[in-house]
C-alpha cells in the first residue's frame, strides 16, 4: 500500500508547513478517538486472554492482538510525523476454513452471567467480534474525514484487515454454534434471488484525464 500524496491530487498547504502539522481540526478529533479506540481493542484482549481456556481461540486472539498492535503503532507514527511510517500495512491472514454452518439448533436461552467464574469462550468471543465490528466501522467512517493523505492511507488500508478479523471470529463461533446462521425458505430464497435484473445502461469507459464539467 502506498502512503505518499497522489502526484494528481491537488493538494493545498502552505510549503513551509511541517508534515506533522498537515492535519485538520475535526481530523484531530478522530485521530485521538481511533487511537484511543485501539488501545482499548488491546487492552480487554489481554484481559480475555487469562479467561480462555479453548487453545484455537486463544491462538486467534494472539494472531490479532499482535496484528492490531501494529497497526497501533502505524497510525501513530504516520499520526505524530506526517510521512510514511516505517513498514506498509501488512494483509491479515485468518487462521480459519470459509466453511458456514447453516441452520438453527436448540440452545439454552442466553442469560448475563451470575459470577467471573461463569466467563466462556461463547460470551468471551462474542466481545471479541463487537470490538473489531466497532472498530472497523469507526475506521471506516474516520478515514472519509482525514486531510492528511499518508494518515488517511494507513486508517483506510486498516478497514479491510478488521473485517477479516470479524470474519475469523464469526467463523469460530458459527463451527461451535455460539453464532447460527438461520436461512429463509428455499421458495423464499429463490424469489428473492430473482429480483433485480441486470441493468442495460453500457458502462462508459473511465478518463482520468477528462474534465468532469
Amino acid at each position: 500500500m502506498q502512503y505518499q500524496n497522489n502526484p494528481t491530487m491537488n493538494q493545498q498547504q502552505s510549503p513551509n508547513m511541517p508534515p506533522m502539522m498537515n492535519h485538520g481540526g475535526h481530523e484531530m478529533f478522530d485521530s485521538h478517538e481511533i487511537l484511543a479506540g485501539l488501545i482499548n481493542v488491546l487492552d480487554q484482549y489481554q484481559i480475555f486472554d487469562q479467561y480462555i481456556q479453548d487453545q484455537e481461540l486463544k491462538q486467534i486472539l494472539q494472531h490479532q492482538h499482535s496484528f492490531i498492535a501494529d497497526i497501533y503503532n502505524l497510525c501513530v507514527e504516520a499520526f505524530s510525523t506526517g510521512k510514511d511510517p516505517s513498514h506498509r500495512t501488512q494483509a491479515y491472514e485468518m487462521q480459519q476454513s470459509n466453511d458456514v454452518v447453516y441452520g438453527i439448533q436448540p440452545s439454552q436461552p442466553k442469560k448475563p452471567n451470575q459470577s467471573v467464574s461463569e466467563v466462556n469462550e461463547q460470551g468471551i468471543s462474542g466481545h471479541m467480534l463487537g470490538l473489531i465490528k466497532s472498530t472497523a466501522s469507526l475506521l471506516a467512517m474516520t478515514s472519509l474525514e482525514i486531510t492528511n493523505p499518508v494518515l488517511r492511507r494507513v486508517v483506510a488500508a486498516s478497514v479491510p484487515n478488521f473485517i477479516e478479523m470479524g470474519y475469523e471470529i464469526f467463523l469460530y463461533q458459527n463451527k461451535r454454534r455460539y453464532y447460527q446462521v438461520p436461512q429463509l425458505a428455499q421458495q423464499d430464497m429463490q424469489q428473492m434471488l430473482r429480483g433485480f435484473a441486470p441493468s442495460s445502461m453500457q458502462p462508459q469507459s473511465y478518463n482520468p484525464n477528462k474534465p468532469l464539467m
